[in-house]
């Protein structure tokens, strides 16, 4: 992995090393490659300091900023389509700051002209840890040429009210918010609740304010802002970064002493670069950087149950075991969300917070369940399911006994997991069982769960911290790797990915036959029943068969096509058999 890539890889950085004053009444947390110190806030909110805003945390307090009669009074609405504002701070210790408090539009539609609109149809805004992260990188300036320095407003900390907005205070429409979150009920509407970034003022005047000091008119103020608009597009692209929506008011410039535009010894203006919401890496720098996220991901995943005694987990993790599976266990942060990674490493902790994956663009696999195919930001596949605890256990499949399927009810995430993993121990291929995301938004009362069995059933289970791990309220969704290659195939030669495809799909299109799909069903039935299992809704198209690079059809030991498990529903234990 090259020294670039590797400086921009937050999903595999390097466990919290901040440390925590003794006065600071907080703990140590890494989130995407940026370490933070966590506190709850008087108001019970969250407040997220950075390195550069916990020398200040007590200015950085809300009660020392946001406080009603404070903000209203000090604070000064600054230009942008966004809520942005610049307040200082009380005196705390004999020191004051100057802040600029800006409303994360994280989940809300961009609002580019039909041009830029065209250009980045995909565009969104960064999330607060998504966007602290990707300025963190570029000030580290380690990426592109080494004379190119990008000057940026300092990030301080991410302030989140423990106050959810209402639906009308989003702007949106109450209708269609309501009918995504049906469409869609893993993916929570973060706007729902605020998340406000904190930067350090930067002093000067932007672009536009800077030619009217200059007294610039007509043509020559449109080329004074053409080329320092240019300039910041191109040394940030030499740096491996771009603003979708760069404008002449994100460059800041400063005076000299003779009141003329300061610039360095080159005689090139000095300017700082503001406004992040839409900072992105650039095409080239992002496929290095994805490419090497992948790597690093695929070498740790292939020894994801073996535990590194020699380095302690971070504060913010904890080691966990639920069914009697090892898991590592955190909270989603900018979700409110928990998040349980299967095995014992916790540099793979990351790659499964829901910013990394929950809105890249999926492809849904089934016509009746929340079943999506993504490819993550860092170049992961993946195949993420909104489990069906709790819903009622009624199925359409003629050959499935409805009885036992009443009887039994859909699994909780915990228990796919663990079956899942005992049956690969034992010698039935399946795909891999990854991560389970349990949601930080509620369900609306209408769609509380109408079978409480494994809410009652499993009430034992508990976090780490306490809580329950199955609560009512809540949607949880499984993530498994998408069936390309053995784990540790891909670790040691990333491009000799599997293709694989569903023995009903694959009989459909003749490419095996009707004859062949009946035996591999039966054979896997034989052998779940040899674990002492079974499925009690067994269909061809929870049986994947894989084609190697060649398009050969992969056979088994036995010359058969070789066949993995992919639903785990209603996988159960048969009557009277034994736990091994």
């Amino acid at each position: 992995m090259s020294s670039e890539a590797a400086a921009s890889n937050p999903a595999a950085a390097a466990p919290a090393v901040l440390p925590v004053p003794a006065d600071v009444p907080g703990s140590a947390i890494s989130l995407l490659g940026v370490d933070y110190v966590h506190m709850k806030t008087r108001d019970g909110g969250d407040l997220y300091l950075t390195r550069l805003g916990l020398p200040f945390w007590q200015n950085l307090l809300p009660e020392n900023w946001y406080a009603q009669e404070w903000f209203e009074t000090k604070r000064k609405r600054l230009e942008g389509t966004s809520t942005v504002y610049k307040v200082p701070t009380r005196r705390v210790n004999g020191v004051t700051l100057s802040l600029v408090v800006k409303w994360s539009r994280v989940g809300e539609g961009v609002p580019l002209d039909t041009l830029t609109f065209n250009k980045f149809i995909h565009a969104e805004f960064n999330s607060p840890f998504e966007e602290f992260s990707l300025l963190m990188e570029l000030r580290k300036g380690e990426a592109g040429p080494p004379g190119i320095r990008i000057r940026t407003q300092k990030p301080m900390a991410i302030y989140m009210p423990s106050e959810r907005l209402q639906l009308w205070q989003t702007g949106r429409s109450e209708d269609k918010i309501r009918a995504k979150v049906v469409r869609h009920p893993g993916v929570e509407i973060d706007i729902l609740r605020q998340y406000v970034v904190l930067y350090g003022w930067v002093k000067g005047l932007d672009a536009v304010e800077s030619s009217e000091y200059l007294k610039l008119h007509d043509q020559e103020r449109a080329e004074f802002l053409a080329r320092v608009t240019c300039l910041a597009t191109h040394e940030l692209w030499q740096k491996g970064y771009r603003v979708i929506d760069m404008k002449p008011a994100h460059v800041i410039l400063r005076s000299a002493h003779d009141q003329s535009l300061l610039r360095d010894r080159n005689g090139q203006l000095v300017y700082a670069l503001v406004d992040y919401e839409l900072l992105e890496r650039t095409p080239e720098h992002e496929q290095s950087v994805r490419s090497a996220n992948r790597q690093i991901y695929l070498k740790h995943m292939a020894r994801r149950f073996e535990a590194d005694t020699a380095k302690p987990l971070p504060a913010h993790l904890h080691a966990s075991n639920v069914m009697g599976v090892d898991y590592i266990f955190g909270r989603a942060e900018s979700t409110g969300g928990l998040l349980w990674v299967v095995g014992k490493d916790p540099d793979l902790f990351n790659y499964f917070l829901p910013e990394r994956w929950r809105r890249t663009p999926k492809k849904k696999l089934s016509s009746h369940n929340q079943v999506f195919r993504t490819s993550t930001k860092d170049n992961i596949n993946l195949v993420w399911r909104v489990s069906r605890m709790g819903e009622p256990p009624w199925l359409a499949h003629p050959e499935s006994n409805q009885d036992a399927v009443r009887e039994h009810g859909f699994n909780s995430p915990f228990e796919e997991f663990a079956y899942a993993l005992e049956l690969s121990r034992r010698g039935v291929k399946t795909i891999y069982p990854r991560a389970i995301y349990m949601t930080g938004s509620k369900r609306e009362p209408d769609q509380q769960a109408a079978d409480e069995r494994r809410f009652v059933e499993l009430a034992p289970l508990l976090t780490p911290e306490g809580e329950p791990a199955l609560q009512k309220g809540c949607n949880y969704i499984t993530i498994w790797g998408y069936w390309n290659g053995p784990d540790e195939l891909l670790a040691a030669q990333d491009d000799g990915h599997y293709t694989a495809m569903n023995a009903k799909y694959a009989c459909a299109n003749n490419l095996i036959s009707q004859k062949v799909m009946e035996e591999l069903m039966r054979s896997k039935a034989n052998k779940l029943a040899q674990c002492g299992l079974e499925d009690l809704n067994l269909k061809p198209d929870h049986l994947l068969i894989s084609f190697d690079p060649g398009q050969k059809l992969v056979l088994d030991a036995t010359g058969k096509p070789e066949v993995r498990l992919c639903n785990f529903e209603l996988v159960r234990r048969k009557p009277g058999s034994q736990v091994n």
